[in-house]
């Protein structure tokens, strides 16, 4: 191919790829990569068929331009972490709120099956809960000491054994997604008819205030992500089934790609609720102003994060955007 022929061919590429690379308009990642390759593709070319030509060395000069601003990116890598949290998971997430209400709204029905089966079926509690726990939790209520159960391990082995398996539930819910979603709502079927029944349990007993600002002072948080984990499988579930305008399986791969950031973002809250149940949520004799100060801070956490956080740095883009335009 002659010189002009290619230049001709290829120079509004070259532009586009020049303007993004000054700030002047701005491309998706996927497709600024694409560019990059194919520059670094015609520089090659250049090389072979017009060395020491016009064309080679401003196709040389762009590559270089590219490279040394990926190079410069490459030393904010220290930040992707911090930016992960701060900006792009909330901003992901403000997209599916839906799922997130569904997920919520899920839970919360089956935690009312939970109370309402366990006020009409004498054994239900029992089927649920098993017997050792019940036996171990009778016997603790006669002792005096009813919530003696998260006294019971160390602090540090608690601690661990609880963030592990919430771990691992909120695994479940998430991968459970690729049954077109029925295996996440089951996960919140589960949990939810387990709270459920154990608050009515306590109730039954007349402990119903003891036991809840004992269990929520870590329940808060756990239940709280363990529904937000819901979500990330319903997010893969709906990747699935509504593909929209992309094809299926790229719609897959979007819905496991933001049900993992979703998933990803739960983990110090884990962590946070880990905390809670091994160190703090044993010593059962702390005030109630301060075991309803820690119950309402973590309702205030989970809601701000993953509810009022999204939208504001929504809105906030939604001014961006508007201010660029006049």
């Amino acid at each position: 191919m002659r010189e002009a022929a290619f230049v001709k061919q290829n120079k509004d590429k070259w532009a586009v790829f020049e303007n993004a690379l000054s700030n002047r308009t701005e491309l998706p990642p996927d497709k600024l990569s694409d560019l990059y390759i194919e520059i670094t593709d015609h520089l090659s070319y250049a090389k072979t068929f017009y060395a020491g030509s016009n064309t080679e060395f401003y196709l040389n000069g762009l590559a270089t331009q590219a490279h040394q601003k990926i190079y410069r990116t490459k030393k904010e890598s220290k930040n992707r972490i911090v930016g992960f949290w701060k900006t792009e998971f909330p901003t992901m997430y403000f997209n599916h709120q839906r799922e997130l209400l569904i997920a919520f709204l899920v839970f919360v029905f089956f935690t009312m099956v939970g109370v309402f089966s366990a006020a009409n079926e004498g054994d239900f509690v029992r089927s649920i809960l098993g017997d050792s726990y019940i036996n171990m939790t009778l016997q603790n209520i006669e002792n005096d000491d009813p919530m003696a159960v998260y006294k019971k391990m160390g602090e540090f082995n608690m601690f661990l054994g609880i963030t592990i398996n919430n771990i691992r539930v909120a695994l479940m819910a998430f991968a459970y997604g690729v049954l077109l979603g029925i295996g996440t709502l089951f996960v919140l079927l589960q949990n939810g008819i387990i709270l459920g029944s154990f608050q009515y349990f306590f109730y039954e007993k007349g402990l119903f205030w003891e036991s809840a600002r004992t269990i929520w002072i870590h329940g808060t948080i756990e239940i709280s992500v363990i529904i937000i984990a819901g979500s990330a499988g319903l997010v893969l579930a709906n990747g699935m089934l509504f593909p929209g305008t992309y094809t299926r399986l790229e719609s897959f791969k979007r819905g496991v790609k933001n049900g993992l950031k979703i998933l990803v973002s739960t983990l110090p809250f884990f962590v946070i609720a880990g905390l809670l149940e091994g160190f703090v949520t044993r010593h059962t004799e702390m005030p109630d102003t301060l075991a309803i100060f820690i119950i309402l801070a973590s309702f205030v956490l989970i809601c701000f994060y993953y509810v009022i956080y999204p939208r504001l740095l929504n809105n906030q883009k939604g001014r961006q955007s508007a201010k660029s335009e006049l």
